[in-house]
C-alpha cells in the first residue's frame, strides 16, 4: 500500500515562504500525476499545482506567479514552493497522486499552513 507523506507546513507572516514536500512510500508506477490540492475551513477542496511525469504544470490562477511545482522521480517526490503568501492562502495543503489528472488516485494525510496577516 503507497502512502504519502508530507512536510513543511506551518505558521509564517504575510509575505513569507514555505515549501511542501511530499514523498512517497511504495512503488508509484503509473502515478503519472503528482498535485497540490488546499482547503480551507469551510470552503470545498481546490486543486492548487499539478504536474505530469512528463514536468508540465498546471498553477491556479489564485497562487499564479507565486507557487511552482516540481518533482524529483528518483524520490518519489513533489514539492510546492509558495512565496508571498497571503492570509487567504491558510488552508490545509494535501498533495495527490494520480493515473489521470482529474481523480487522484492516493492522497497524502495534510499539512496545516498558517499566515498570519
Amino acid at each position: 500500500q503507497v502512502q504519502l507523506v508530507e512536510s513543511g507546513g506551518g505558521l509564517v507572516e504575510t509575505g513569507g515562504s514555505l515549501r511542501l514536500s511530499c514523498t512517497a512510500s511504495g512503488s508509484i508506477f503509473g502515478m503519472n500525476y503528482m498535485g497540490w490540492y488546499r482547503q480551507a475551513p469551510g470552503k470545498q477542496r481546490e486543486l492548487v499545482a499539478r504536474i505530469s511525469s512528463a514536468g508540465s504544470t498546471y498553477i491556479a490562477d489564485s497562487v499564479k506567479g507565486r507557487f511552482t511545482i516540481s518533482r524529483d522521480n528518483a524520490k518519489s517526490t513533489v514539492y510546492l514552493q509558495m512565496n508571498s503568501l497571503k492570509p487567504e492562502d491558510t488552508a490545509v495543503y494535501y498533495c495527490a497522486f494520480g493515473r489521470t489528472p482529474w481523480a487522484p488516485n492516493i492522497w497524502g494525510q495534510g499539512t496545516q499552513v498558517t499566515v498570519s496577516s
